[in-house]
Protein backbone atom coordinates (compact mmCIF):
# COMPACT_ATOMS: atom_id res chain seq x y z
CA UNK A 1 0.00 0.00 0.00
CA UNK A 2 2.63 2.48 0.74
CA UNK A 3 4.32 1.96 -2.64
CA UNK A 4 0.86 2.37 -4.07
CA UNK A 5 0.70 5.97 -2.06
CA UNK A 6 3.67 7.22 -3.80
CA UNK A 7 3.68 6.41 -6.82
CA UNK A 8 0.28 8.05 -6.83
CA UNK A 9 2.05 11.01 -4.92
CA UNK A 10 4.29 10.82 -7.62
CA UNK A 11 2.05 10.88 -10.36
CA UNK A 12 -0.49 13.53 -8.84
CA UNK A 13 2.84 15.94 -8.64
CA UNK A 14 3.69 15.17 -12.14
CA UNK A 15 -0.30 16.03 -13.23
CA UNK A 16 0.73 19.40 -10.85
CA UNK A 17 3.19 20.06 -12.88
CA UNK A 18 1.76 19.68 -16.05
CA UNK A 19 -0.88 21.40 -15.27
CA UNK A 20 0.94 24.38 -14.42
CA UNK A 21 2.96 23.97 -17.78
CA UNK A 22 -0.36 23.89 -20.17
CA UNK A 23 -1.67 26.89 -17.93
CA UNK A 24 1.40 28.73 -18.37
CA UNK A 25 0.96 28.03 -22.59
CA UNK A 26 -2.72 28.71 -22.47
CA UNK A 27 -1.56 32.57 -21.18
CA UNK A 28 1.42 32.93 -23.30
CA UNK A 29 -0.97 32.19 -26.23
CA UNK A 30 -3.80 33.82 -24.61
CA UNK A 31 -1.48 36.97 -23.77
CA UNK A 32 0.13 37.28 -27.77
CA UNK A 33 -3.42 37.16 -29.29
CA UNK A 34 -4.16 39.77 -26.94
CA UNK A 35 -0.99 41.72 -28.10
CA UNK A 36 -2.01 40.62 -31.98
CA UNK A 37 -5.40 41.45 -31.73
CA UNK A 38 -5.18 44.82 -29.28
CA UNK A 39 -2.60 46.08 -29.17
CA UNK A 40 -0.99 45.66 -32.72
CA UNK A 41 -4.17 45.12 -34.25
CA UNK A 42 -4.30 48.09 -36.51
CA UNK A 43 -1.00 47.25 -37.75
CA UNK A 44 -1.94 43.85 -38.89
CA UNK A 45 -5.15 45.20 -39.84
CA UNK A 46 -3.69 47.97 -42.33
CA UNK A 47 -1.22 44.98 -43.46
CA UNK A 48 -4.07 42.85 -44.61
CA UNK A 49 -5.51 45.06 -46.21
CA UNK A 50 -2.70 46.39 -48.44
CA UNK A 51 -2.54 42.72 -49.58
CA UNK A 52 -6.17 43.13 -50.87
CA UNK A 53 -6.21 47.03 -51.11
CA UNK A 54 -4.56 49.33 -53.05
CA UNK A 55 -4.08 53.40 -52.84
CA UNK A 56 -3.86 54.99 -56.47
CA UNK A 57 -2.94 58.57 -56.63
CA UNK A 58 -5.26 60.90 -58.72
CA UNK A 59 -2.79 63.79 -59.97
CA UNK A 60 -4.39 66.92 -60.55
CA UNK A 61 -4.64 68.65 -63.33
CA UNK A 62 -2.22 71.91 -62.88
CA UNK A 63 -3.79 75.31 -63.29
CA UNK A 64 -3.53 77.18 -66.87
CA UNK A 65 -1.66 80.36 -67.59
CA UNK A 66 -3.57 82.97 -70.01
CA UNK A 67 -2.20 86.38 -71.21
CA UNK A 68 -4.06 89.51 -70.56
CA UNK A 69 -6.52 88.61 -73.40
CA UNK A 70 -7.21 85.76 -72.57
CA UNK A 71 -4.92 83.64 -75.02
CA UNK A 72 -3.48 80.23 -73.40
CA UNK A 73 0.26 80.51 -72.49
CA UNK A 74 0.49 77.17 -70.71
CA UNK A 75 -2.07 73.87 -70.85
CA UNK A 76 -2.09 70.29 -69.92
CA UNK A 77 -1.92 67.86 -72.66
CA UNK A 78 -2.08 63.74 -71.95
CA UNK A 79 0.79 61.97 -71.97
CA UNK A 80 1.62 57.99 -70.73
CA UNK A 81 4.13 57.28 -67.27
CA UNK A 82 5.51 54.00 -66.86
CA UNK A 83 4.50 53.04 -62.88
CA UNK A 84 6.72 50.27 -61.06
CA UNK A 85 5.14 48.39 -57.85
CA UNK A 86 7.84 46.94 -56.09
CA UNK A 87 5.73 44.87 -53.90
CA UNK A 88 4.38 43.03 -56.86
CA UNK A 89 7.92 41.42 -58.29
CA UNK A 90 10.41 38.87 -56.64
CA UNK A 91 13.04 39.84 -58.70
CA UNK A 92 13.75 43.96 -59.10
CA UNK A 93 16.91 43.52 -60.85
CA UNK A 94 14.47 41.30 -63.95
CA UNK A 95 12.22 43.81 -63.72
CA UNK A 96 14.48 46.74 -64.45
CA UNK A 97 16.18 44.57 -67.13
CA UNK A 98 12.92 44.09 -68.95
CA UNK A 99 12.41 47.85 -68.80
CA UNK A 100 15.33 48.72 -70.07
CA UNK A 101 15.41 46.89 -73.07
CA UNK A 102 11.63 47.87 -74.12
CA UNK A 103 12.49 51.92 -72.64
CA UNK A 104 15.86 51.66 -74.88
CA UNK A 105 17.59 53.00 -71.92
CA UNK A 106 20.62 52.12 -69.38
CA UNK A 107 20.13 49.46 -66.46
CA UNK A 108 22.11 51.58 -64.01
CA UNK A 109 20.04 54.58 -64.98
CA UNK A 110 17.37 52.62 -64.26
CA UNK A 111 19.05 51.30 -60.64
CA UNK A 112 19.89 55.18 -59.53
CA UNK A 113 16.46 56.17 -60.55
CA UNK A 114 15.25 53.67 -57.66
CA UNK A 115 17.73 54.60 -55.24
CA UNK A 116 16.03 57.73 -54.95
CA UNK A 117 12.90 56.10 -54.21
CA UNK A 118 13.91 54.31 -51.03
CA UNK A 119 12.43 56.03 -48.67
CA UNK A 120 8.58 55.24 -50.33
CA UNK A 121 7.13 52.30 -49.17
CA UNK A 122 7.07 49.36 -51.88
CA UNK A 123 3.55 48.94 -52.02
CA UNK A 124 3.29 52.30 -53.33
CA UNK A 125 3.88 52.52 -57.16
CA UNK A 126 6.82 54.52 -58.26
CA UNK A 127 7.65 56.75 -61.30
CA UNK A 128 9.85 54.97 -63.57
CA UNK A 129 9.26 56.30 -67.04
CA UNK A 130 7.24 59.01 -68.50
CA UNK A 131 6.32 60.66 -71.72
CA UNK A 132 6.20 56.70 -73.37
CA UNK A 133 4.99 56.16 -76.80
CA UNK A 134 2.14 54.38 -77.99
CA UNK A 135 4.59 51.70 -79.34
CA UNK A 136 6.33 51.50 -75.44
CA UNK A 137 2.61 51.52 -74.21
CA UNK A 138 1.58 48.81 -76.56
CA UNK A 139 4.41 46.01 -75.87
CA UNK A 140 3.82 46.65 -71.54
CA UNK A 141 0.39 46.13 -72.36
CA UNK A 142 1.40 42.94 -74.40
CA UNK A 143 3.65 41.91 -71.44
CA UNK A 144 1.02 42.82 -68.53
CA UNK A 145 0.80 39.13 -67.53
CA UNK A 146 3.96 38.20 -67.42
CA UNK A 147 5.29 41.49 -65.51
CA UNK A 148 2.38 42.61 -63.77
CA UNK A 149 4.62 44.94 -61.56
CA UNK A 150 4.48 47.57 -64.48
CA UNK A 151 1.42 49.93 -65.13
CA UNK A 152 1.01 52.31 -67.49
CA UNK A 153 -0.58 55.76 -66.13
CA UNK A 154 -2.30 58.53 -67.83
CA UNK A 155 -0.39 61.73 -66.85
CA UNK A 156 -1.08 65.75 -67.52
CA UNK A 157 1.78 66.87 -69.43
CA UNK A 158 3.23 70.52 -69.37
CA UNK A 159 2.71 72.39 -72.57
CA UNK A 160 4.39 76.12 -73.24
CA UNK A 161 2.65 76.84 -76.05
CA UNK A 162 5.31 79.81 -77.25
CA UNK A 163 8.16 78.04 -75.62
CA UNK A 164 11.37 80.27 -76.05
CA UNK A 165 9.18 83.79 -76.63
CA UNK A 166 7.63 83.32 -72.63
CA UNK A 167 10.23 81.02 -70.72
CA UNK A 168 11.83 83.31 -68.89
CA UNK A 169 8.54 84.68 -67.15
CA UNK A 170 6.74 81.68 -67.20
CA UNK A 171 9.47 79.05 -66.44
CA UNK A 172 9.64 75.58 -65.73
CA UNK A 173 8.63 72.12 -63.84
CA UNK A 174 11.36 69.82 -62.46
CA UNK A 175 11.45 66.87 -60.20
CA UNK A 176 11.04 67.78 -55.91
CA UNK A 177 14.65 67.54 -54.63
CA UNK A 178 14.73 66.30 -50.98
CA UNK A 179 15.25 69.79 -49.24
CA UNK A 180 12.10 70.72 -51.00
CA UNK A 181 10.28 67.72 -49.59
CA UNK A 182 11.55 67.85 -46.63
CA UNK A 183 10.52 71.68 -46.32
CA UNK A 184 6.96 70.97 -48.11
CA UNK A 185 5.52 69.50 -44.66
CA UNK A 186 4.06 66.77 -46.55
CA UNK A 187 2.53 68.50 -49.17
CA UNK A 188 4.87 66.84 -51.72
CA UNK A 189 5.92 63.52 -52.66
CA UNK A 190 8.87 61.74 -54.18
CA UNK A 191 8.64 62.06 -57.88
CA UNK A 192 6.61 65.16 -58.09
CA UNK A 193 6.62 68.16 -60.49
CA UNK A 194 6.83 71.06 -58.84
CA UNK A 195 7.25 75.15 -59.74
CA UNK A 196 11.40 75.63 -60.48
CA UNK A 197 11.56 79.26 -62.11
CA UNK A 198 9.69 82.06 -62.73
CA UNK A 199 5.71 82.14 -62.65
CA UNK A 200 5.03 78.33 -61.98
CA UNK A 201 8.08 78.54 -59.08
CA UNK A 202 5.80 81.54 -57.50
CA UNK A 203 2.55 80.50 -57.80
CA UNK A 204 3.41 76.76 -57.46
CA UNK A 205 1.03 76.41 -54.78
CA UNK A 206 -2.07 78.03 -56.30
CA UNK A 207 -0.96 76.18 -59.92
CA UNK A 208 -0.51 72.38 -58.41
CA UNK A 209 -4.52 71.83 -56.86
CA UNK A 210 -5.08 69.27 -54.46
CA UNK A 211 -4.28 65.46 -55.86
CA UNK A 212 -7.22 62.75 -54.99
CA UNK A 213 -6.81 58.55 -55.22
CA UNK A 214 -8.45 55.69 -55.89
CA UNK A 215 -8.71 52.49 -53.42
CA UNK A 216 -9.22 49.50 -55.32
CA UNK A 217 -9.53 45.97 -54.84
CA UNK A 218 -7.13 43.49 -56.02
CA UNK A 219 -6.33 39.49 -55.93
CA UNK A 220 -3.48 37.65 -54.79
CA UNK A 221 -2.07 38.25 -58.05
CA UNK A 222 -2.29 42.15 -57.95
CA UNK A 223 -4.98 42.00 -60.50
CA UNK A 224 -7.66 44.50 -60.41
CA UNK A 225 -11.15 43.26 -58.94
CA UNK A 226 -12.94 46.41 -58.19
CA UNK A 227 -13.09 50.12 -57.21
CA UNK A 228 -13.61 50.59 -53.65
CA UNK A 229 -13.42 54.19 -53.66
CA UNK A 230 -12.42 57.33 -54.70
CA UNK A 231 -11.69 60.58 -53.73
CA UNK A 232 -11.67 62.85 -57.30
CA UNK A 233 -8.44 65.40 -57.31
CA UNK A 234 -9.05 69.67 -57.19
CA UNK A 235 -7.89 71.16 -60.06
CA UNK A 236 -5.01 74.10 -59.57
CA UNK A 237 -5.85 77.49 -60.04
CA UNK A 238 -5.90 79.11 -63.27
CA UNK A 239 -3.67 82.32 -63.46
CA UNK A 240 -4.20 85.31 -65.73
CA UNK A 241 -0.86 87.31 -66.22
CA UNK A 242 -0.29 91.19 -67.03
CA UNK A 243 1.80 89.90 -70.40
CA UNK A 244 0.28 90.86 -73.77
CA UNK A 245 1.18 87.88 -75.73
CA UNK A 246 1.28 90.12 -78.88
CA UNK A 247 3.84 92.71 -77.28
CA UNK A 248 5.81 89.46 -75.96
CA UNK A 249 6.03 87.82 -78.89
CA UNK A 250 7.22 91.20 -81.09
CA UNK A 251 9.81 92.18 -78.35
CA UNK A 252 10.77 88.47 -78.84
CA UNK A 253 11.57 88.38 -82.77
CA UNK A 254 13.52 91.39 -82.34
CA UNK A 255 15.96 89.48 -80.02
CA UNK A 256 15.80 86.56 -82.22
CA UNK A 257 19.01 85.09 -83.93
CA UNK A 258 23.20 84.70 -83.25
CA UNK A 259 24.69 86.96 -81.39
CA UNK A 260 20.90 88.55 -80.28
CA UNK A 261 21.55 88.79 -76.48
CA UNK A 262 19.55 90.94 -74.38
CA UNK A 263 16.55 92.06 -72.84
CA UNK A 264 12.97 93.93 -73.34
CA UNK A 265 10.90 95.23 -70.67
CA UNK A 266 7.69 96.77 -71.47
CA UNK A 267 5.49 97.82 -68.36
CA UNK A 268 2.43 100.40 -67.76
CA UNK A 269 3.14 102.69 -65.43
CA UNK A 270 -0.41 103.31 -64.26
CA UNK A 271 -0.67 100.38 -62.08
CA UNK A 272 3.11 98.41 -62.63
CA UNK A 273 1.13 95.91 -64.96
CA UNK A 274 4.66 93.86 -67.19
CA UNK A 275 3.25 93.49 -70.80
CA UNK A 276 6.27 92.08 -71.89
CA UNK A 277 9.28 90.47 -70.37
CA UNK A 278 12.12 89.11 -73.05
CA UNK A 279 15.49 88.09 -72.36
CA UNK A 280 17.83 86.21 -74.81
CA UNK A 281 19.00 84.03 -75.56
CA UNK A 282 16.23 81.32 -74.24
CA UNK A 283 15.29 78.12 -74.05
CA UNK A 284 12.91 75.55 -74.74
CA UNK A 285 10.78 75.53 -71.50
CA UNK A 286 9.31 72.10 -72.57
CA UNK A 287 12.26 70.14 -72.29
CA UNK A 288 11.53 70.38 -68.27
CA UNK A 289 8.11 69.01 -68.73
CA UNK A 290 9.81 65.48 -68.53
CA UNK A 291 12.85 64.01 -66.45
CA UNK A 292 15.89 66.23 -68.53
CA UNK A 293 18.75 63.83 -69.44
CA UNK A 294 22.05 64.91 -68.30
CA UNK A 295 23.16 65.52 -71.79
CA UNK A 296 20.90 68.02 -72.63
CA UNK A 297 20.98 69.95 -68.72
CA UNK A 298 24.83 69.78 -69.62
CA UNK A 299 23.89 71.58 -73.08
CA UNK A 300 22.27 74.26 -71.40
CA UNK A 301 24.58 74.79 -69.02
CA UNK A 302 27.70 75.24 -71.80
CA UNK A 303 25.41 76.95 -74.18
CA UNK A 304 26.89 80.16 -75.03
CA UNK A 305 25.28 83.47 -73.27
CA UNK A 306 23.75 81.34 -70.53
CA UNK A 307 20.08 81.37 -71.65
CA UNK A 308 18.68 80.00 -68.34
CA UNK A 309 20.09 83.59 -66.75
CA UNK A 310 16.79 85.78 -66.94
CA UNK A 311 18.61 89.28 -68.04
CA UNK A 312 15.71 91.29 -67.40
CA UNK A 313 16.25 91.19 -63.74
CA UNK A 314 19.59 89.02 -62.97
CA UNK A 315 21.84 91.12 -65.31
CA UNK A 316 23.47 94.27 -64.07
CA UNK A 317 24.67 96.89 -66.21
CA UNK A 318 26.07 100.32 -66.66
CA UNK A 319 23.17 102.61 -67.39
CA UNK A 320 25.04 104.93 -69.88
CA UNK A 321 23.78 107.81 -70.97
CA UNK A 322 20.31 106.93 -69.40
CA UNK A 323 21.66 107.90 -66.18
CA UNK A 324 21.59 111.48 -67.14
CA UNK A 325 18.30 111.45 -66.66
CA UNK A 326 19.07 111.32 -62.95
CA UNK A 327 21.48 113.90 -63.51
CA UNK A 328 19.53 116.22 -64.59
CA UNK A 329 16.63 115.66 -62.13
CA UNK A 330 19.55 116.03 -59.25
CA UNK A 331 21.01 119.45 -60.51
CA UNK A 332 17.59 121.18 -61.18
CA UNK A 333 16.64 119.71 -57.53
CA UNK A 334 19.10 120.99 -55.47
CA UNK A 335 19.91 123.68 -57.47
CA UNK A 336 23.19 123.94 -58.93
CA UNK A 337 21.90 124.42 -62.56
CA UNK A 338 18.04 125.70 -63.61
CA UNK A 339 16.47 125.20 -66.71
CA UNK A 340 18.19 128.21 -68.44
CA UNK A 341 21.97 127.20 -67.32
CA UNK A 342 23.93 126.73 -70.43
CA UNK A 343 27.19 124.98 -70.31
CA UNK A 344 29.67 125.21 -73.09
CA UNK A 345 30.72 121.74 -75.06
CA UNK A 346 34.09 122.00 -77.41
CA UNK A 347 34.25 118.32 -77.71
CA UNK A 348 35.67 117.68 -74.72
CA UNK A 349 36.47 119.29 -70.98
CA UNK A 350 39.20 119.06 -68.13
CA UNK A 351 37.82 118.20 -64.68
CA UNK A 352 40.84 117.37 -61.78
CA UNK A 353 43.63 117.73 -64.11
CA UNK A 354 42.14 115.00 -66.84
CA UNK A 355 40.64 115.79 -69.69
CA UNK A 356 37.51 113.74 -70.54
CA UNK A 357 35.36 114.09 -73.73
CA UNK A 358 32.52 114.19 -74.93
CA UNK A 359 31.18 111.49 -77.86
CA UNK A 360 30.79 114.06 -80.44
CA UNK A 361 34.20 115.11 -81.30
CA UNK A 362 32.72 118.17 -82.58
CA UNK A 363 31.12 118.93 -79.24
CA UNK A 364 27.68 120.82 -79.03
CA UNK A 365 28.11 124.34 -78.22
CA UNK A 366 26.29 126.38 -75.49
CA UNK A 367 23.31 123.85 -74.53
CA UNK A 368 20.56 123.68 -71.21
CA UNK A 369 19.50 120.91 -69.66
CA UNK A 370 16.81 120.15 -72.35
CA UNK A 371 19.41 120.37 -74.94
CA UNK A 372 22.15 118.31 -73.22
CA UNK A 373 19.57 115.55 -72.84
CA UNK A 374 18.31 115.74 -76.46
CA UNK A 375 22.06 115.69 -77.54
CA UNK A 376 23.07 113.27 -75.32
CA UNK A 377 25.54 116.04 -73.95
CA UNK A 378 28.71 114.62 -71.77
CA UNK A 379 30.28 117.89 -70.81
CA UNK A 380 27.23 119.04 -69.61
CA UNK A 381 26.83 116.38 -67.05
CA UNK A 382 30.32 116.81 -66.28
CA UNK A 383 29.71 119.75 -65.02
CA UNK A 384 26.71 118.83 -63.28
CA UNK A 385 28.69 115.96 -61.81
CA UNK A 386 31.57 117.99 -60.40
CA UNK A 387 28.89 120.58 -58.77
CA UNK A 388 26.81 117.66 -57.24
CA UNK A 389 29.50 115.79 -55.73
CA UNK A 390 28.98 111.51 -55.55
CA UNK A 391 27.04 111.34 -52.76
CA UNK A 392 24.13 113.88 -53.61
CA UNK A 393 24.37 111.79 -57.10
CA UNK A 394 23.84 108.27 -54.86
CA UNK A 395 21.15 110.01 -53.21
CA UNK A 396 19.27 110.68 -56.53
CA UNK A 397 20.06 107.46 -57.73
CA UNK A 398 18.41 105.44 -55.20
CA UNK A 399 14.87 107.86 -54.86
CA UNK A 400 14.83 106.30 -58.70
CA UNK A 401 15.59 102.72 -57.39
CA UNK A 402 18.71 101.79 -58.25
CA UNK A 403 20.74 99.80 -55.75
CA UNK A 404 17.06 98.13 -54.50
CA UNK A 405 15.02 94.88 -55.83
CA UNK A 406 11.64 96.26 -57.75
CA UNK A 407 9.90 93.93 -55.86
CA UNK A 408 8.21 91.81 -58.76
CA UNK A 409 7.49 88.07 -58.22
CA UNK A 410 10.05 86.60 -59.53
CA UNK A 411 12.75 85.30 -58.14
CA UNK A 412 16.82 86.30 -57.94
CA UNK A 413 16.56 90.01 -58.93
CA UNK A 414 19.27 91.43 -58.89
CA UNK A 415 19.57 95.15 -56.84
CA UNK A 416 22.19 96.76 -58.71
CA UNK A 417 24.50 98.84 -57.24
CA UNK A 418 24.87 102.98 -56.23
CA UNK A 419 28.56 103.65 -55.82
CA UNK A 420 29.94 106.57 -52.95
CA UNK A 421 32.66 106.82 -50.38
CA UNK A 422 31.44 104.39 -48.55
CA UNK A 423 30.98 101.66 -50.72
CA UNK A 424 34.17 101.79 -51.80
CA UNK A 425 36.20 101.96 -49.08
CA UNK A 426 34.22 99.04 -47.67
CA UNK A 427 34.44 96.98 -50.74
CA UNK A 428 37.41 98.10 -52.55
CA UNK A 429 39.09 99.04 -49.55
CA UNK A 430 40.00 102.88 -50.44
CA UNK A 431 38.79 106.23 -51.02
CA UNK A 432 36.20 107.50 -53.57
CA UNK A 433 38.43 109.75 -56.21
CA UNK A 434 37.00 112.97 -57.74
CA UNK A 435 37.70 111.70 -61.25
CA UNK A 436 35.26 109.07 -60.43
CA UNK A 437 32.13 110.86 -60.32
CA UNK A 438 32.88 112.51 -63.81
CA UNK A 439 32.35 109.00 -65.22
CA UNK A 440 29.67 108.39 -63.30
CA UNK A 441 27.70 111.38 -64.40
CA UNK A 442 27.62 109.78 -67.65
CA UNK A 443 26.42 106.48 -66.07
CA UNK A 444 30.00 104.47 -66.56
CA UNK A 445 32.08 103.15 -63.91
CA UNK A 446 30.45 101.07 -61.14
CA UNK A 447 26.78 102.53 -60.88
CA UNK A 448 24.73 99.10 -62.33
CA UNK A 449 21.25 98.94 -62.98
CA UNK A 450 18.64 95.83 -64.31
CA UNK A 451 16.53 96.25 -67.24
CA UNK A 452 13.70 96.24 -65.18
CA UNK A 453 14.83 98.92 -62.90
CA UNK A 454 15.37 101.06 -65.35
CA UNK A 455 12.26 100.54 -66.26
CA UNK A 456 10.49 101.27 -62.86
CA UNK A 457 13.15 104.38 -63.01
CA UNK A 458 11.15 105.73 -66.52
CA UNK A 459 7.80 105.03 -64.82
CA UNK A 460 9.10 107.48 -61.98
CA UNK A 461 9.65 110.40 -64.68
CA UNK A 462 6.58 109.54 -66.29
CA UNK A 463 4.23 109.41 -63.70
CA UNK A 464 6.07 112.50 -62.16
CA UNK A 465 7.42 111.52 -59.36
CA UNK A 466 5.12 108.58 -58.53
CA UNK A 467 6.80 104.80 -58.40
CA UNK A 468 4.96 101.88 -58.97
CA UNK A 469 5.76 98.53 -58.12
CA UNK A 470 6.02 95.72 -61.44
CA UNK A 471 4.40 92.72 -61.57
CA UNK A 472 3.13 89.79 -63.23
CA UNK A 473 -1.06 89.22 -62.24
CA UNK A 474 -3.32 91.09 -63.90
CA UNK A 475 -5.64 92.80 -61.69
CA UNK A 476 -2.49 92.14 -59.26
CA UNK A 477 -2.21 95.01 -55.88
CA UNK A 478 -1.27 97.65 -57.08
CA UNK A 479 1.56 99.16 -55.30
CA UNK A 480 2.59 103.29 -55.54
CA UNK A 481 4.28 105.52 -53.71
CA UNK A 482 5.43 109.19 -53.96
CA UNK A 483 8.89 109.79 -54.12
CA UNK A 484 10.90 113.12 -53.51
CA UNK A 485 11.71 114.59 -56.35
CA UNK A 486 10.79 117.91 -57.19
CA UNK A 487 7.57 117.88 -60.09
CA UNK A 488 8.77 120.93 -61.73
CA UNK A 489 12.34 119.47 -62.38
CA UNK A 490 10.88 115.97 -63.49
CA UNK A 491 8.77 118.19 -66.29
CA UNK A 492 11.78 119.31 -67.54
CA UNK A 493 13.40 116.10 -67.80
CA UNK A 494 10.35 115.07 -69.89
CA UNK A 495 10.52 117.36 -72.05
CA UNK A 496 14.07 117.14 -72.73
CA UNK A 497 13.36 113.30 -73.34
CA UNK A 498 10.32 113.99 -75.45
CA UNK A 499 13.37 116.59 -77.40
CA UNK A 500 15.71 112.88 -78.02
CA UNK A 501 13.14 111.41 -79.77
CA UNK A 502 11.22 114.48 -81.68
CA UNK A 503 12.93 117.15 -82.42
CA UNK A 504 16.01 117.53 -85.09
CA UNK A 505 19.32 117.01 -83.51
CA UNK A 506 17.30 114.16 -81.00
CA UNK A 507 19.47 111.28 -80.56
CA UNK A 508 16.50 108.95 -80.98
CA UNK A 509 14.92 110.85 -83.94
CA UNK A 510 15.16 107.88 -86.51
CA UNK A 511 12.66 106.38 -83.62
CA UNK A 512 10.01 108.81 -84.35
CA UNK A 513 6.65 106.98 -84.08
CA UNK A 514 4.11 109.40 -86.09
CA UNK A 515 1.22 110.21 -83.57
CA UNK A 516 2.63 109.19 -80.55
CA UNK A 517 4.60 111.63 -78.58
CA UNK A 518 7.28 108.71 -77.14
CA UNK A 519 10.00 110.43 -74.89
CA UNK A 520 13.14 108.65 -74.40
CA UNK A 521 16.90 108.20 -73.99
CA UNK A 522 19.67 106.51 -75.28
CA UNK A 523 22.36 104.83 -73.73
CA UNK A 524 25.84 103.35 -74.95
CA UNK A 525 28.54 101.69 -72.20
CA UNK A 526 31.65 100.81 -73.34
CA UNK A 527 33.08 97.62 -72.37
CA UNK A 528 36.38 98.29 -73.03
CA UNK A 529 38.67 101.53 -73.19
CA UNK A 530 39.18 103.15 -76.38
CA UNK A 531 41.91 105.67 -77.34
CA UNK A 532 40.50 106.83 -80.07
CA UNK A 533 37.04 106.58 -81.12
CA UNK A 534 35.91 103.33 -83.07
CA UNK A 535 32.84 102.40 -84.66
CA UNK A 536 31.71 99.54 -82.60
CA UNK A 537 30.67 96.92 -85.63
CA UNK A 538 34.32 97.26 -86.49
CA UNK A 539 35.12 95.36 -83.11
CA UNK A 540 34.52 91.61 -82.29
CA UNK A 541 31.42 91.04 -80.19
CA UNK A 542 32.19 90.40 -77.02
CA UNK A 543 34.11 93.96 -77.29
CA UNK A 544 31.36 96.34 -78.53
CA UNK A 545 29.27 98.56 -76.35
CA UNK A 546 25.94 97.97 -74.70
CA UNK A 547 22.88 99.52 -76.13
CA UNK A 548 20.15 100.89 -73.63
CA UNK A 549 16.95 102.74 -74.83
CA UNK A 550 14.09 103.92 -72.42
CA UNK A 551 10.83 105.39 -72.98
CA UNK A 552 7.72 106.04 -72.51
CA UNK A 553 4.42 107.32 -74.65
CA UNK A 554 2.69 109.30 -74.92
CA UNK A 555 4.16 112.54 -72.60
CA UNK A 556 0.90 113.73 -71.50
CA UNK A 557 -0.90 110.85 -69.71
CA UNK A 558 1.82 107.72 -70.29
CA UNK A 559 0.62 104.37 -70.60
CA UNK A 560 3.46 102.52 -71.79
CA UNK A 561 6.98 102.36 -70.53
CA UNK A 562 9.45 100.68 -72.84
CA UNK A 563 12.91 99.88 -72.19
CA UNK A 564 15.68 97.39 -74.08
CA UNK A 565 19.53 96.80 -73.23
CA UNK A 566 21.51 95.16 -76.17
CA UNK A 567 24.22 93.50 -74.80
CA UNK A 568 27.15 94.67 -76.86
CA UNK A 569 24.99 95.98 -79.53
CA UNK A 570 26.98 98.76 -79.76
CA UNK A 571 24.84 102.18 -80.30
CA UNK A 572 21.58 102.67 -78.45
CA UNK A 573 20.09 104.66 -80.90
CA UNK A 574 20.65 102.33 -83.86
CA UNK A 575 20.37 99.01 -81.93
CA UNK A 576 18.20 99.49 -79.06
CA UNK A 577 15.65 102.34 -79.99
CA UNK A 578 14.08 100.55 -83.21
CA UNK A 579 13.12 97.83 -80.70
CA UNK A 580 10.97 100.70 -78.92
CA UNK A 581 10.30 102.12 -81.73
CA UNK A 582 8.53 98.72 -82.81
CA UNK A 583 6.64 98.12 -79.67
CA UNK A 584 5.54 101.57 -79.13
CA UNK A 585 4.11 100.67 -82.73
CA UNK A 586 2.55 97.96 -82.18
CA UNK A 587 0.75 98.74 -78.78
CA UNK A 588 -0.36 101.95 -80.20
CA UNK A 589 -1.29 100.07 -83.33
CA UNK A 590 0.50 102.62 -85.38
CA UNK A 591 2.22 101.02 -88.74
CA UNK A 592 5.70 102.13 -89.31
CA UNK A 593 8.06 101.17 -92.04
CA UNK A 594 10.11 97.94 -91.88
CA UNK A 595 13.65 98.66 -90.33
CA UNK A 596 16.28 96.08 -89.65
CA UNK A 597 17.98 96.32 -86.52
CA UNK A 598 21.28 98.43 -87.11
CA UNK A 599 19.56 99.59 -90.29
Amino acid sequence: MQVVREHREDLVTRIRVLIRVVTLLLVAIAAGFWFVQIVQGDYYRELAENNRLRKLPIKAPRGLIYDRHGRLLVENIPSYNLMFDRSRTEDGRRSLRFAARLLGRPLPDLEALMRGYQAVPEFKPVLLAENLTLSQVAHFGVQGLEYPEFEVEVHHLRLYRHREQTAHVIGYLGEVTQDELAASNGAYSPGDLVGKKGIEQVYDRELRGKDGERVVVVDSRGELLEEYGKKPASPGQNLTLSLDLELQQEAARWLDGPEKVGAVVAMDPRNGEILALVSAPSFNPNLFARRLQKDEWQALLQAPYNPLQNRALQNTHSPGSVFKIVMATAALTEGVANEHTRVFCSGAGVFYGRRFRCWRAGGHGSVDVRGALKHSCDVYFYTMGQKLGIERIARYARLFGIGSPTGIELHGEKSGLVPGEEWSQKVRGHKWYPGETISVSIGQGPVLMTPLQMAEMMAIVANGGRRVTPHLIKGGEVRTEPVALDAKALQAVREGLWQVVNDPGGTALRSKVEGIDMAGKTGTVQVIAQSARTDARSLPFKYRDHAWFASFAPLKNPQLVVVVFAEHGGSGSRTAAPIAQALHAKYFKVDIPNRLIGG
